[in-house]
Formats: structure tokens, C-alpha cells, sequence
């Protein structure tokens, strides 16, 4: 039970910085910033998302809440959630180079990403299906 609790805070730190940076990333963009061009804020996402990724598939093995059974319901809709946000993050801090995304769409994207991010958390904390249930 002890390696649990330190599974799920290690994941609990990687999906803050995570967040954290989403955010940071978002509003410099937006401002157009210099600190976009640096390689750290390139890298860090993908390596912090890794970490989250892998401690998150060590909870399953630890909790045996497996995704697309029915004890795990609410892990199958967080999955989806998470690739939804996923998205979402990708309309927000995309490049756009086609000029097809405004600053509005953009900001769309970010306010439904915060909202997914949202119910991805609730669905964690009280691990209660909102659709499957």
C-alpha cells in the first residue's frame, strides 16, 4: 500500500507541472513571448507528460482499476478525457502556420481544455462514471 501512495503523489506532482505549464505556455503564446523559442519549454512538456503517463499506467497495475472494464468505467472516460484535452491543447498552442486559427479560436480551445482537465479531475478524485454509469 506504501508504494501506491507514493505512485499517486508522484503522479499527482507530474499532472500539477503539467497543468502549470500548460497554462504558462498558453499565455506565452499568446503574448508572443521569446520564451516559446527556448529548447526547455520544447522539452519539459514531453518529458513531464512521460512521467505522468508512466506513473499513471503503474496506479493501473497497482490499483487493478483496468480501463474498459466495468470496475474501471472512470478510467475509460478519463482516458478519453485526457486524449480530448490532448487535443484541445494542441488547437491552443499549435502553430498555426496554415493562419487558419485566430486568437479567438485559440482561446476556445485553451477554456475547454481547463474545463476538460476539470471533469479528468473529478473523475479521479471520486472515480464515479459521469456517462458509462
Amino acid at each position: 500500500m506504501s508504494s501506491y501512495i507514493w505512485v499517486k503523489d508522484f503522479h499527482i506532482v507530474f499532472i500539477t507541472l503539467s497543468i502549470a505549464l500548460f497554462v504558462l505556455r498558453f499565455f506565452w503564446k499568446w503574448a508572443n513571448a521569446d520564451i516559446m523559442q527556448k529548447r526547455w519549454v520544447k522539452i519539459a512538456p514531453h518529458i513531464i507528460d512521460t512521467f505522468m503517463l508512466l506513473s499513471g499506467i503503474w496506479l493501473v497495475f497497482i490499483t487493478h482499476f483496468y480501463p474498459f472494464s466495468p470496475q474501471g468505467s472512470w478510467l475509460t472516460e478519463k482516458l478519453f478525457g485526457v486524449i480530448i484535452y490532448i487535443a484541445l491543447g494542441f488547437v491552443a498552442l499549435g502553430s498555426g502556420k496554415d493562419g487558419l486559427r485566430s486568437q479567438k479560436t485559440r482561446w476556445v480551445a485553451f477554456i475547454l481544455a481547463l474545463g476538460c482537465l476539470y471533469l479528468i479531475v473529478k473523475l479521479a478524485i471520486t472515480k464515479i462514471p459521469l456517462l458509462m454509469g
